[in-house]
């Protein structure tokens, strides 16, 4: 299916809005001058943590330990995560190692 012009104008207007709209917001709503609400501040300290939990439980969906390399590659791509975050403290840095790790692994080893 092909769109005209039009619709892809209106797309391309869409996502411009969409985009400037999650870049403007919070300044509109969390000013400068004013304290940050504690339900925000909370959500700053639990959600990193939850967003890394729910990582975790969707790569390892799928992980079968009774068949083909038994979850080798993933189980030593969370030990390097592990020692990463443990070593640096960057959440950031854990994830892209043990991605480049897993990515590494499942396509020269594994």
């Amino acid at each position: 299916m092909i769109m005209t012009l039009t619709e892809q104008v209106i797309t391309v207007g869409m996502i411009v809005l969409a985009t400037m709209l999650t870049r403007f917001l919070p300044f509109v709503l969390f000013p400068s001058g004013k304290p940050t609400p504690k339900y925000i501040q909370y959500l700053g300290r639990v959600l990193p943590a939850a967003v890394f939990g729910l990582l975790v439980v969707y790569c390892l969906k799928n992980v079968n330990v009774l068949a083909g390399s038994h979850g080798v590659p993933e189980f030593i791509c969370i030990a390097v995560v592990i020692g990463l975050h443990l070593w640096k403290r960057q959440m950031l840095l854990s994830i892209a190692g043990g991605t480049v790790c897993y990515m590494l692994f499942v396509q020269t080893v594994f």
